[in-house]
């Protein structure tokens, strides 16, 4: 009889390029799913409808995979550090697997549960899983860790990477009785958002689960990744991925999604086509950048890489944070990208860098206040990612040219030149010119037609402050 082991899944809601899943059937063929609906997070006030939502769906297909191969997803709701122990203990489980996670919390969450797993006699094994690279692997020649990411991507590319793991397939699950067991242990039926206090009714820009998000990497594939590098740019176009939310929650193995790039290298016809799949690999690195930085700078969550930053005299008016947050400020580029925001429970990357720009360096408030917005919002919201991009924009992060400003009209005209972006989330300034709309010289009577509100703040008075606050503020 095949000893059980119980995988707990967290970012990696799927059982292809696994590489915990691959590991464990290694050991045994009587293998069962588990994920923990933690209060610590699902509580927190950094909670995305649209994420929960998502995240639901992807569990929901994942329950399906289980059973199709013959074995079970269990679902379990409280504290992780009581709920797997006493479960891995009643159904007198092997091992625990899972994948670690560069987070802080989840580091100190992971600990704790595995301290109590031993206490137990229970075996605990992790790998890393969402990394092409664990963080140890990629340092400098003198052993530590890279602040800047052109040196990082440099080591981080030569680097071979792992192949993609085998797919999980014919396993046992539990028995009548050992369900019967688990069930009287906590393991409850997968809830709705609605039921975790969490409900989203707008579309999201990917369908959850394994399937939607492969489908998506090989639509990307064959199309938009030869031209990524210009179309990326471009709001109204739809030329990236799309599978954030997807590599957020793991429900696409990050090896399989490098070994498309390497197939789609291969069969390219140009020098052109290879430097755009190159432009898209050095978004993958980015994405492990800010893990890395993370795992080893944890105090980000809480302060800026630049420690100055920690003194800088923010303005912090409530009434123009309210209006950025609603896209309100009369800058239609800014206001565009909020809606879509507000919306759909996502942002186009570059649209991420206009706002968080504006409210950094015109409102002049405090990044903290945009980054926890955005991960109240977004269904891809992810910490480190988000994290490092606010930093970044704010010019208090990982970056050799920090003092960086985007003037939203200038971005509006290289890259909504048409306007397009703008009247689709600004159904009301439909009608404006184009020059005008790009520009955001909409004339007063206008703005009173269209019942559009004045700018609530001069781009170039607010920039120039900002620059001699900074200049004081540097060393």
């Amino acid at each position: 009889m095949s000893k059980l082991i119980l995988f707990w899944h967290r970012r990696d809601l799927r059982i292809s390029d696994n590489m915990g899943l691959a590991a464990a059937r290694k050991q045994s063929s009587k293998i069962v799913g588990l994920f923990c609906l933690d209060p610590n997070i699902l509580n927190s006030n950094e909670v995305a409808p649209a994420r929960v939502t998502y995240m639901l769906g992807c569990l929901q297909e994942l329950k399906e995979s289980y059973s199709k191969i013959g074995s079970q997803l269990l679902i379990v709701r409280g504290e992780p550090i009581e709920a797997i122990p006493q479960l891995a203990v009643a159904l007198q489980v092997t091992g625990v697997f899972w994948h670690k996670d560069g987070e802080p919390y989840a580091r100190e969450r992971d600990g704790k549960v595995e301290q109590e797993l031993l206490k137990q006699g229970i075996a605990v094994t992790n790998y890393w899983d969402q990394l092409l690279h664990p963080p140890e692997d990629i340092l400098t020649q003198s052993g530590k860790p890279y602040t800047v990411y052109t040196p990082f991507w440099k080591n981080w590319s030569q680097k071979p990477k792992l192949e993609v793991a085998e797919k999980l397939d014919r396993i046992q699950g539990l028995t009548a009785e050992e369900i019967k067991i688990a069930q009287e242990t906590g393991v409850v039926s997968l809830p709705t958002g609605k039921d975790l206090g969490y409900y989203w009714d707008g579309e999201l820009i990917l369908t959850p689960g394994e399937t939607a998000a492969r489908e998506q990497l090989e639509e990307f594939s064959e199309r938009a990744i030869a031209q990524y590098q210009e179309q990326r740019n471009f709001p109204a176009v739809e030329g990236t991925s799309l599978l954030s939310p997807a590599l957020r929650f793991g429900v696409i193995g990050i090896r399989t999604v490098w070994q498309a790039t390497l197939e789609a290298t291969k069969n390219s016809y140009s020098e052109e086509v290879r430097a755009n799949i190159e432009t898209w690999q050095k978004e993958l690195a980015w994405r492990e950048f800010y893990q890395h930085a993370l795992y080893h700078f944890p105090q980000l969550t809480v302060e800026p890489y630049r420690q100055q930053f920690k003194d800088f005299p923010w303005d912090n008016n409530p009434e123009h944070f309210q209006a950025w947050c609603e896209g309100k400020t009369g800058y239609p580029m800014v206001d565009a990208a909020m809606r879509q925001l507000n919306e759909t429970g996502w942002m186009h990357n570059r649209c991420r860098m206009i706002v968080a720009s504006f409210l950094t360096k015109d409102l002049i408030i405090n990044w903290q206040w945009g980054e926890q917005y955005f991960m109240q919002k977004l269904c891809d919201g992810d910490l480190a990612s988000n994290n490092g991009g606010w930093q970044w924009s704010a010019s208090c992060g990982m970056d050799p040219k920090p003092l960086r400003i985007f003037n939203p009209a200038s971005q509006a005209k290289k890259f909504d030149p048409e306007g397009e972006y703008i009247r689709q989330w600004l159904p009301e300034l439909s009608s404006i010119d184009t020059e005008y709309l790009v520009r955001g010289k909409i004339p007063d009577d206008e703005r009173e037609r269209c019942d559009y509100p004045q700018p609530i703040v001069d781009h170039n008075l607010r920039q120039r402050e900002f620059k001699r606050r900074y200049k004081e503020l540097s060393p």
